[in-house]
């Protein structure tokens, strides 16, 4: 079933097909929008890559570029992909450690959308010789998710990855 434009903003959504966004200059968590998730007797991922994520030292201003990763199994809200971007996108002059934007994104979708599983992984490219792949994860008060929280902690670096630096 096909729902107009108008009946998808009074879901949440204002900026899909909006041809007149703004972007924001810093750190913008008020740009993410949630719609309802149609399908919550289900249990599945929803994965987002940002390839061209970027922001600044908070103390040299330099620019830090690198890739977030985000996936979720959503409960009742689901995060819409467009105010995503513009969210990510907003953290280009944001002054922050990497491993602070890693858990400030997490925590951020979890204040949104209360997921029943959230798992956000950052990959820099190096500076100074060394690259930086914060990992966090977070899991509503379901058994089941804290078992998965708690197992894809201990394993989400179990195996070495290539590294070609994202």
């Amino acid at each position: 079933m096909s729902r107009s434009k108008e009946e998808l903003r009074t879901d949440g959504v204002s900026l899909l097909g909006n041809q007149h966004t703004k972007y924001s200059t810093d750190y913008n968590p008020g740009v993410l929008e949630t719609f309802e998730n149609k399908n919550k007797e289900n249990d599945y991922f929803v994965k987002f890559n940002c390839p061209e994520f970027s922001s600044v030292c908070p103390v040299t201003f330099q620019p830090d570029s690198g890739a977030a990763y985000i996936s979720y199994i959503p409960a009742d809200r689901m995060v819409e992909s467009k105010s995503l971007k513009l969210y990510l996108f907003s953290y280009r002059n944001h002054g922050a450690f990497h491993e602070d934007i890693c858990n400030t994104i997490m925590k951020d979708l979890v204040v949104l959308m209360h997921p029943k599983y959230i798992e956000v992984t950052m990959k820099f490219l190096p500076r100074g010789g060394l690259s930086i792949f914060p990992y966090a994860n977070y899991a509503n008060d379901e058994e089941k998710y804290q078992k998965m929280r708690d197992y894809r902690m201990i394993n989400h670096d179990m195996y070495l990855e290539n590294i070609n630096n994202l």
